[in-house]
């Protein structure tokens, strides 16, 4: 049963994200895994099956990075699958049909709590970072991306994770069996009195997760204590277990817990209307294609960009700012050698022709510096001001415990040398041909992934946010698809408009509540010309404001689940029964279930 939660992992991911983007499956996607949580025999099974589901997660995930860390994908998958556990365990302890009151209660609380967990290690950018969170899955609907306006994209994982729970308690009361270990679902009905009548075999049914652990021994599992009948376990001196949940009613609290979660999107985009519009600018995004040359690639960017303005527009519209994709330029800038003066003045040229500032990308290695990516704005009295990337792309552009894994340089195209990182988020200050100076935050690629860095752009004034982005090593993927549509996520975050530029596609353009404006695809070359509306530098939305508030309660919720989980096990919340001295049994205070002793 455990390569089926691989299979329950895998599929959904590479249906709901970019390119299938079938994103309303997110809303039930994860229902047949956690079927398979509740069916576990055991809470270790449990762990087992939520390791298995991890790990396909991961590698269905990044199964674009394939040719880049090789075999290595396989295990980071296999290494890293271990975060989902959690979850599973949650799943397990919490939505199994017959669970007491405060246990599906809880269960709407902790299992998204729990799904956090992974979402938020993740983050630190050597594991991967922050790709294809759950919530991520949502690009493609505004009126579900404006809780990413109030509590960040770990909003709308919770919702999601919402709807996936409610429909488990739904299902398991309509047919639980569905959501018991086998032994235990037929154990039941077989036991059920023929003249009870299908009222009392519903109320058996209800009661079967008190039996879950026992039945679990008998089919070979690990060992539990062994389980009085409910009957008999009544006439112990103990305090009364807590009465299961009745079927009629765990019925309404998933219809009624589904009908929230889906609801709460539509509900946020109706309460929280767009910031206030101060000023609009215009940008160019240009995308050469698939140039392999950096110094083709460079005069392909500075040809489209001069034949498109021939008439001092572009696409019809006077820029106030153009933007080129990541590594569009092979020198450096502000170097002083002949070949960097030359290209200085070119792109100097090109600006004052076209009345607009240029934000360009060098990928060089400056003098007494290490390899690194620049973000260069440049204007016809030269560069105005740089962003050097912060986030680098694991594997990629440096190696992780590089000691360790340098051997995947052997059997992959993993990086030969680790680049140096910048020093943080910062904006830029573009001078607009009318004079009026706008502040932009300018981010490299990989760091659109990561929430915290456009949010640093925000509070520090930034009314646009810009990526530039270089993808061709993963043309033909779903990689680049999927790196293009964070930036719809980002923009509903922040409450401002989000654009990329990117050498080979996918460039794109959202307003700031995260609607598509403009898309370039992998096939395509030229410029995208967008006006957008910007608001102010001190307008910020609740999510600005707050931080990620969701995503640390998840933490703390999950952190409080794990120790009354311990404290069960250590017996500091159980009943006691047996004689002074004697080897005693005790059994859980809300379900009946005995605790190991």
């Amino acid at each position: 049963m455990r390569w089926l939660s691989f299979l329950a992992s895998g599929v959904p991911v590479i249906l709901i994200f970019p390119a299938p983007s079938l994103s309303y499956l997110a809303w039930f996607a994860l229902v047949p895994a956690m079927a398979l949580f509740t069916r576990a025999a055991t809470t270790r099974e449990a762990v087992a099956r939520g390791w298995w589901f991890g790990s396909g997660y991961l590698i269905a995930m990044l199964y674009w990075m394939a040719p880049e860390i090789g075999p290595g994908l396989v295990l980071l998958g296999f290494v890293m699958g271990w975060m989902w556990s959690p979850f599973a365990v949650a799943v397990h302890k919490l939505l199994r049909p017959g669970a007491s009151w405060w246990r599906l209660l809880a269960g709407f609380i902790v299992v998204p709590s729990c799904w956090l967990i992974p979402e938020w290690m993740r983050s630190y950018q050597g594991l991967g970072g922050p790709w294809d969170l759950y919530g991520a899955s949502q690009w493609q609907h505004p009126a579900v991306l404006a809780l990413a306006a109030v509590g960040g994209v770990w909003l709308i994982s919770v919702a999601l994770l919402i709807a996936n729970a409610a429909i488990v308690v739904l299902l398991g009361a309509i047919k639980p069996s569905l959501f018991l270990p086998p032994a235990v679902s037929a154990a039941p009905a077989a036991a059920a009195p023929a003249a009870a009548g299908p009222t009392a075999a519903g109320t058996v049914l209800d009661d079967a997760a008190a039996v879950v652990d026992g039945a679990a021994s008998s089919a070979g599992a690990v060992p539990e204590p062994s389980v009085t009948p409910p009957a008999a376990r009544e006439a112990r001196p103990s305090a009364p277990a807590a009465r299961p949940a009745g079927r009629l009613t765990r019925a309404a609290v998933g219809v009624a817990a589904l009908v929230a979660a889906a609801g709460a999107g539509p509900l946020a985009f109706a309460l929280t209307p767009q910031l206030p519009t101060e000023r609009q600018i215009s940008v160019a995004l240009v995308q050469p294609g698939t140039v392999q040359n950096p110094t083709a690639r460079t005069d392909a960017s500075e040809t489209l960009t001069t034949e498109l303005s021939k008439d001092g527009t572009v696409g019809g519209v006077k820029p106030d700012l153009i933007v080129w994709g990541e590594s569009s330029i092979p020198d450096d800038l502000t170097g002083s050698s002949q070949a960097d003066v030359q290209l200085l003045g070119q792109v100097e040229a090109l600006a004052a022709r076209d009345d607009a500032e240029i934000l360009v990308n060098q990928d060089t290695t400056p003098p007494g510096k290490g390899h690194e990516k620049w973000a260069v704005l440049v204007n016809p009295d030269g560069v105005q001001g740089t962003y050097v990337k912060t986030r680098l792309v694991p594997f990629g552009e440096y190696i992780p415990f590089r000691d360790e894994l340098s051997w995947l340089t052997s059997i992959s195209k993993a990086a030969s040398s680790n680049m140096v990182s910048g020093t943080g988020a910062h904006p830029l200050t573009v001078t607009t041909p009318s004079g009026a100076p706008l502040k932009v935050g300018v981010l490299i690629c990989f760091e659109s992934a990561f929430p915290d860095m456009s949010r640093v752009d925000a509070d520090q004034g930034s009314q646009l946010i810009v990526y530039q982005s270089a993808t061709s090593t993963f043309q033909g993927t779903w990689g680049p698809d999927q790196h293009a549509s964070l930036a719809a996520i980002r923009a509903a975050e922040t409450g401002r408009p989000v654009v990329q530029a990117a050498l080979t596609g996918d460039t794109a353009a959202f307003d700031a509540r995260g609607r598509q404006v403009a898309w370039l695809d992998q096939s395509s070359h030229g410029a995208a010309t967008v006006t957008l509306d910007l608001p102010s530098a001190s307008a910020k939305t609740f999510y600005d404001q707050a931080g990620d508030y969701v995503m640390w309660s998840g933490v703390a919720i999950t952190g409080i689940a794990a120790l009354v989980m311990l404290l069960r096990r250590r017996h500091f919340l159980a009943n006691t029964t047996g004689a002074a001295g004697a080897r005693t049994a005790e059994y859980d205070a809300d379900t009946g279930d005995p605790v190991r002793s």
